[in-house]
């Protein structure tokens, strides 16, 4: 079951990722193409924006690939962390996008560059918020549903692409209005939104790095899952952490002091095979078995 939770999972990861290129490349192109044409800094910014969603597509894709190696001697819990890891890649790369449409738009500012308003600047910042929002919840909605951090970042990659077309709408009013720094304000603005979505999916993947334990829906649905079983009198010491999108779990069961050894392997087998089934996420369980007795209650 937990191996046909992960199959899954990769292929839908897979799959969006795929989309989410083949979108991307298109979008690059268009508005790299028409940003120098018409001038616009804000449409440039956006579209070198949409070329860096090619690469985090791929550091997706790199540590999908390296996650489902099965473990081994080196890394007995697997290699999820590598998701782990390229999720704060893609994280990174949203905080220097920022950082440098910030940047480039403060120098046009000072140069005093004033962008002339272009009717067709409207239509492809239209044309981006609305694929790249549709995108944005797709991706959400898979990463979510297989707990993917990778994949939830690259999803708010994509919203911060649709955000970035937003702002260059903005900038375009602004133009048309007179003021004429309308689009590089706007190019800070989604700067500033980038860099703050990126720094709080870096703090979600340091959280899951320090050994953190997974989100309180989950553990309270772990809880009562064990309290349902009737063969456990009481337990406790549980202890949740996750490894990528798979969840590592131990606690101490008490049970029946009576039982033989193959009675309480079942009642263990019973239970691990309700949390697999029963969780979204792949579990892994260890289970401690006690007696009850006074000694050992809490």
């Amino acid at each position: 079951m937990k191996q046909n939770k992960n199959d899954i999972s990769r292929r839908e990861i897979r799959s969006v990722t795929y989309i989410g290129a083949v979108i991307n490349i298109g979008l690059s192109a268009m508005k790299v193409v028409i940003g120098q044409m018409v001038g616009s800094l804000a449409m440039v910014a956006d579209g070198i924006h949409s070329i860096s969603d090619l690469g985090t597509d791929a550091a997706v894709l790199l540590g999908l690939r390296l996650g489902a190696k099965k473990a081994d001697q080196s890394h007995p819990y697997g290699h999820g962390r590598a998701e782990t890891f390229t999720g704060g890649l893609v994280a990174v790369v949203l905080v220097v996008v920022g950082g440098a449409m910030i940047y480039y738009a403060t120098i046009a500012i000072a140069k005093d560059e004033v962008t002339k308003p272009h009717p067709v600047i409207p239509i492809v910042a239209v044309i981006s918020i609305v694929s790249k929002e549709w995108l944005y919840r797709i991706t959400k909605r898979i990463a979510v549903a297989s707990h993917s951090p990778s994949l939830y970042a690259n999803a708010w990659h994509h919203r911060s692409d649709a955000l970035s077309s937003v702002a260059v709408v903005v900038g375009f009013i602004a133009l048309v209005f007179g003021f004429g720094h309308g689009d590089q304000v706007a190019a800070i603005a989604v700067g500033l939104m980038i860099i703050w979505i990126g720094v709080r999916i870096i703090g979600d993947v340091l959280r899951e790095l320090t050994e953190g334990a997974v989100d309180q829906a989950t553990i309270e649905r772990v809880k009562g899952i064990i309290s349902e079983n009737s063969a456990i009198r009481q337990w406790h010491q549980l202890r949740t952490r996750r490894v990528g999108r798979e969840i590592f779990l131990d606690v101490h069961i008490l049970v029946d002091p009576g039982l033989n050894v193959i009675a309480a392997h079942e009642i263990t087998q019973n239970l691990e095979d309700t949390l697999d089934a029963e969780c979204t996420r792949p579990v892994n369980v260890t289970i401690h078995v006690e007696p009850d007795i006074p000694a050992l209650r809490r």
